[in-house]
């Protein structure tokens, strides 16, 4: 960044932490933008290809997207992988939304067993007393291929309730996902479940 003569520029920076910017991806002078690994703090090349988009519509068409709004997973490609989406539970408790956390480990998939890649887990987390998904962590052998799901039903506007009723090939790994779904459905209480088996068992 030197050299650039941000100064002239009337744009902050940072030679540790990069270019400050704000949700829309505006540095201190608000007619310049930054996107990529110069100001974001997550720096996945899929992450900087959202920021440029962003910065494209809001400096040359005057968009108003925020990077906040945007679904973006991420992925460390270990072994086994460690993939992310939306909030961790520590976040949304820092601003007061209740979570409920529902956790599927990978020694109970069946095709995880059978392909000897039982290490790992699926957490998908929920505001507690809704089906609405505030985001996933996956540890396993192919979470980065198993994330794209979630993403996908988070950017869509799918619930775990949704996501219950998939029908999916089976065994599949990210069954992993449908049985954590199908562990929300059956944490909620049912009033004509309950009424049948009560009726049910009093005969």
């Amino acid at each position: 960044m030197q050299g650039l003569e941000l100064e002239a520029a009337r744009v902050a920076y940072d030679l540790t932490r990069g270019i400050p910017v704000d949700d829309f991806l505006r540095t201190t002078n608000p007619h310049i933008f930054a996107a990529g690994d110069v100001c974001t703090e997550n720096k996945f090349p899929h992450i900087e290809s959202v920021a440029g988009r962003i910065v494209a519509s809001n400096a040359l068409f005057w968009g108003r997207e925020r990077l906040s709004a945007q679904v973006v997973p991420w992925c460390t490609f270990t072994d086994p992988e460690i993939a992310h989406v939306g909030m961790y539970v520590a976040e949304a408790r820092q601003k007061n939304i209740p979570v409920k956390t529902f956790t599927v480990l990978m020694h109970e998939v069946a095709r995880a067993i059978t392909d000897g890649e039982e290490d790992g887990f699926v957490k998908l987390y929920v505001r507690e007393g809704t089906a609405k998904i505030l985001g996933a962590t996956v540890v396993a052998r192919h979470a980065g291929d198993l994330i794209n799901e979630i993403s996908l039903a988070m950017s869509a506007g799918l619930d775990l309730r949704d996501l219950a009723r998939v029908n999916q090939p089976f065994p599949t790994q990210s069954e992993a996902i449908k049985m954590a779904a199908n562990a929300y459905v059956q944490s909620r209480p049912n009033a004509l479940r309950t009424w049948l088996r009560t009726k049910w068992l009093s005969w």
